[in-house]
């Protein structure tokens, strides 16, 4: 599956004020945006499309589990959907299903966020106990400020082939370095961050 972009063409042609039909920088366009999406990926640590079908991942409880008055949560990747989610224990050779688990954070999906953890009552297991979730990853749907964040930073290094020392002028500035980070598109990201990974 080709990675989805977090915008529309069309919006970064209107940012960039070029005509709806010119479609002459389409493939530049393209890659600039390709880009702006996936480095967003890389620098929050997620990914912000939903898988098409349930796949399996696998965890160890140790490590990944934080313990609660209400039982033990276990840490997972950003799951978009509870269609087709199935969690199981166990190892290679044998899988429980698990029943009675609540997903996390309460009302996540209803919210358009993904749920992060799954929280039991019993535990987790430990030692050679996996857990196998099975699962639609990826968010729900493509949070707005990301959308504008893609947008910024696909503008940002079309307009790049123009400075190509990082160096950018007018004649009201005069020459400017161009920052290494965009501060509104850190702004718009910079909350979307998986704790522990920026």
């Amino acid at each position: 599956m080709v990675a989805p972009l977090y915008a529309a063409l069309a919006d970064l042609r209107a940012m960039l004020n070029l005509a709806d039909d010119d479609t002459s920088r389409d493939n530049l366009l393209t890659t600039a945006l390709t880009a702006a999406c996936r480095g967003i990926d890389r620098a929050t640590g997620r990914r912000f499309y939903l898988d098409e079908t349930p796949t399996a991942r696998l965890y160890r409880p140790a490590g990944r589990t934080v313990c609660g008055s209400d039982g033990e949560r276990l840490v997972v990747d950003d799951i978009g959907s509870d269609t087709g989610l199935v969690v199981e224990t166990g190892t290679a050779d044998a899988w429980t299903p698990v029943t009675g688990y609540e997903t996390g954070p309460d009302n996540a999906l209803a919210r358009g966020r993904p749920v992060t953890a799954l929280l039991t009552t019993a535990s987790w297991g430990s030692g050679a106990t996996r857990v196998r979730v099975t699962a639609q990853w990826g968010w729900p749907d493509v949070p707005e400020e990301i959308e504008q964040a893609s947008l910024i930073q696909a503008a940002r290094l079309y307009r790049r082939k123009d400075s190509p020392e990082g160096v950018t002028g007018s004649a009201e500035w005069g020459v400017v370095r161009l920052s290494r980070r965009d501060p509104d598109v850190w702004a718009l990201i910079e909350h979307f961050i998986v704790p522990g990974f920026g």
